[in-house]
């Protein structure tokens, strides 16, 4: 599980998303499943990743969020002396944050 219980002193607030954001925002590369995210067979690179949170729910026990990640994807060709490259990518993610202990699981959405 991965622990995001940084962003729960700010559940119900405002402050809620730039928390939850923030918390993402630092989580050490290949925590995110950004690997089935790629669109074009590349690998990830996640050193630089930025969340944007799109909406957050209280499900009980649990927070349920959705969160817009970008990162970049590294692209190997041909070997032309301009490869490797990288590409802007995106994709969405559920966030459930279980409110007692802020242990989080998280998921990719589906296009």
């Amino acid at each position: 599980m991965i622990d995001l219980h940084d962003a729960l002193p700010a559940w119900g607030t405002d402050a809620f998303a730039a928390r939850l954001k923030g918390a993402i925002e630092v989580l050490p590369p290949g925590v995110l499943p950004l690997d089935r995210a790629t669109a074009h067979g590349g690998r990830v690179d996640d050193t630089e990743v930025t969340a944007t949170v799109i909406g957050a729910a209280d499900a009980g026990a649990r927070i349920e969020a959705r969160v817009g990640v970008f990162f970049s994807e590294v692209i190997a060709g041909c070997s032309c002396g301009d490869e490797p490259f990288a590409v802007p990518a995106y994709c969405e993610m559920a966030v459930r944050i279980e409110k007692a202990t802020g242990a989080a699981a998280i998921t990719l959405i589906p296009d």
